[in-house]
């Protein structure tokens, strides 16, 4: 078995082929998610199979839009494969589709900002880019496919948003996103993750996520200024992110079809919330707010995560723990001043 990963050298894809290389090894070597499940009650009855996947390549496509060189650590790996090149290139991108059983189309153009500066070209990856895949494939290829909860745009207040609620998307990034999903769950061929808004460490790291962000000011600036502070957002460790992907190839046949909200129900928080919760861990960091600048970002919405955790799966990463290790990863990222880890 082969599984494609396009831009899989990126924030979400380096993890993700970390976690497959571990999932790959791990019936012969207790996993650290195996041991964190035997050292904690609250897992004692999860399907540790469902982190076990067995395969014959990784095939990474990816063009290295920011320079990264994430993805040098496993190259020693002989399950693992790199071609640089770029998903609007359909000749190369067919060949590789011909020799995948699993695609994982995580190239994109990521975040508002970055979609609003070159619409044409969000629209070629986020959607064309999928309709291509779909044009070439059969329905015997499994497609997992990560979208963004940001298409809820502004939810009712108080009111959480199921994979029911009909989809607002209120940005170029948020519309080429739920037109592909779309596409993918019109075909009956495909699983799609609505994913909340990811934190933590990546070798491909990014600080303009917004909880890596307020962390990262927290830390070099001592205090944030929120505008809209009221406004709520559901969140998601990475190294969850990467595990519901492998969780799903290993119940593909029962959920083929169905689309899925990722994110911590414990994590339906304020940005003045957020903040306050850094705070816990940084005592001096002092927090502002006043609405003399609108935050261009105007999704407001509560997620609920009920139908995949109906399912079985759990998170491991609790806000708490990411808050801890981004503090940890900026002493490293301050110390050598490098501030190029953003996609805008």
């Amino acid at each position: 078995m082969n599984i494609l990963i396009t831009g899989g050298a990126g924030y979400l894809g380096s993890i993700l082929i970390n976690k497959l290389i571990q999932a790959r090894h791990s019936k012969e070597n207790l996993s650290f998610y195996d041991n964190l499940i035997h050292n904690n009650e609250k897992f004692k009855d999860y399907d540790k199979n469902s982190h076990y996947i067995d395969y014959h390549k990784i095939i990474v496509l990816d063009n290295l839009l920011y320079r990264q060189v994430c993805l040098t650590d496993y190259c020693y790996q002989g399950t693992f494969e790199f071609i640089h090149g770029d998903v609007r290139d359909q000749t190369s991108l067919k060949k590789l589709i011909n020799k995948a059983d699993i695609i994982i189309p995580l190239a994109a153009i990521v975040g508002a900002p970055a979609c609003d500066k070159d619409p044409k070209l969000a629209k070629q990856v986020n959607y064309e880019q999928i309709k291509f895949i779909l044009s070439n494939t059969t329905k015997n290829q499994k497609i997992i496919y990560p979208n963004t909860n940001s298409g809820y745009g502004i939810g009712k207040p108080g009111v959480p948003c199921t994979e029911e609620t009909l989809l607002n998307p209120i940005s170029v990034y948020g519309r080429t996103k739920c037109d592909a999903e779309k596409a993918l769950l019109d075909s009956g061929r495909a699983i799609t993750l609505r994913l909340a808004t990811v934190f933590g460490v990546s070798p491909r790291m990014r600080l303009d996520l917004l909880v890596n962000d307020f962390v990262y000011k927290a830390i070099t600036d001592g205090y944030l200024v929120l505008f809209e502070k009221d406004f709520i957002r559901n969140y998601i460790h990475i190294q969850d992110v990467a595990l519901t992907f492998i969780y799903m190839m290993n119940t593909y046949k029962q959920n083929i079809g169905n689309t899925f909200n990722v994110g911590l129900s414990s994590a339906n928080l304020s940005k003045w919330d957020l903040a306050k919760k850094i705070k816990e861990y940084i005592p001096k960091l002092v927090i502002k707010w006043d609405n003399f600048k609108e935050d261009l970002d105007k999704r407001d919405y509560i997620v609920s995560n009920e139908k995949l955790e109906k399912l079985g799966w759990t998170p491991y990463y609790t806000l708490d723990m990411g808050i801890q290790e981004l503090i940890k990863a900026y002493k490293i990222i301050n110390y050598n001043l490098n501030r190029n880890f953003t996609n805008l």
